[in-house]
């Protein structure tokens, strides 16, 4: 297509009307997801743009998104971001990263407004601070892995039903129990696996002891797996909150002799790129970030109605994902 594209130029390869076109740029909730992808699809074919200052005076739309993290030394948190990121770009907006560091959450939400954002997506143990925080009542927002909250649109993995089929997993190998490696105390998610965890054991009628918590990281979770073994509670299998504990859990259970899966059965959570090239491959709960990821701008963007009292929530299914990490337990 010879010069820069035209609005007519991307309807006619999408084969729908320019107003249609024009709806999907000005982020109009009165497209339907087919026809938007098809535009959005035709969009980055030609090569569109969207002139931003031109929309911004049409619609009153910056063509920014915020987005609040707590920080980015989580693999969780940088997947999470980078879906977020990817499905605004999508729609043809940038995103503001506010990191929380020695602002709290109010200051980062006050920073966010004076830059005119559309809206904000707030991102796993950032939430825990939204949800407890006063929130502008000018901005929308869209909370990821939080308690419902009637003030924003809720979105999450399933991660009561992520944890409760990894323990079930386990079980049905034929292990008596499963110990646990949980995320920080204050985070939603970690809270969530861990109830998962617990009720499936108990509805089984197994003996459920009390986890250790890390703190997301490998370095917690070899100090996690350790003290499970020193304190002799570590048994035949192991549920990891996440795949970096998991890694952590790994080594610590390397360095005292007992192999994986032939002595301890070991299951993560997230499924980062690198769990299929652990030692061994890691067994693990797949959580699908690039849906998280648009589903969070979609109902920022389209502006879903939330009628008091019924907060609006979207729950992404979990997927477990079978690898050599786990066996039947040794013989007796």
């Amino acid at each position: 297509m010879a010069g820069r594209p035209s609005m007519a130029d991307v309807a006619a390869l999408a084969g729908v009307s320019a107003q249609t076109v024009s709806r999907v740029v000005n982020g109009s909730p009165r497209v339907d997801p087919a026809t938007r992808a098809r535009v959005e699809a035709a969009m980055q074919q030609s090569g569109y743009r969207v002139h931003r200052a031109a929309r911004a005076l049409r619609t009153g739309r910056s063509g920014t998104i915020g987005a609040v993290v707590s920080t980015l030394a989580t693999v969780g948190n940088s997947l999470m971001l980078e879906a977020v990121s990817d499905a605004a770009s999508a729609r043809g907006y940038d995103v503001a990263v506010v990191t929380l560091g020695s602002d709290d959450v109010a200051s980062a939400f006050e920073r966010l407004q004076g830059q005119g954002v559309d809206g904000v997506v707030v991102i796993n143990e950032a939430s825990a601070l939204a949800h407890s925080a006063e929130l502008p009542s000018a901005l929308r927002f869209a909370v990821v892995d939080s308690p419902p909250d009637d003030r924003y649109t809720g979105v999450e993995t399933d991660h009561f039903g992520g944890a409760a089929a990894a323990t079930r997993h386990l079980l049905g190998l034929g292990h008596r129990t499963v110990a646990h490696i949980a995320g920080p105390a204050t985070s939603y998610a970690s809270a969530e696996r861990e109830r998962g965890w617990r009720e499936t054991l108990v509805r089984a009628g197994r003996e459920v002891a009390e986890p250790v918590h890390g703190g997301w990281t490998s370095a917690s979770g070899y100090d996690a797996a350790t003290a499970l073994l020193e304190s002799g509670a570590m048994g035949t299998a192991l549920f990891v909150a996440n795949d970096q504990m998991a890694l952590g859990a790994l080594r610590a259970l390397s360095q005292r002799g007992a192999r994986v899966p032939e002595d301890v059965s070991v299951v993560g959570f997230d499924d980062v790129a690198d769990a299929a090239n652990y030692q061994p491959p890691l067994t693990t709960v797949r959580q699908h970030f690039d849906r998280l990821g648009e589903q969070a701008v979609t109902v920022l963007l389209d502006g879903a109605e939330r009628r008091p009292g019924h907060p609006q929530r979207t729950v992404i299914p979990a997927t477990l994902i079978e690898r050599a990490s786990t066996a039947p337990p040794p013989p007796a």
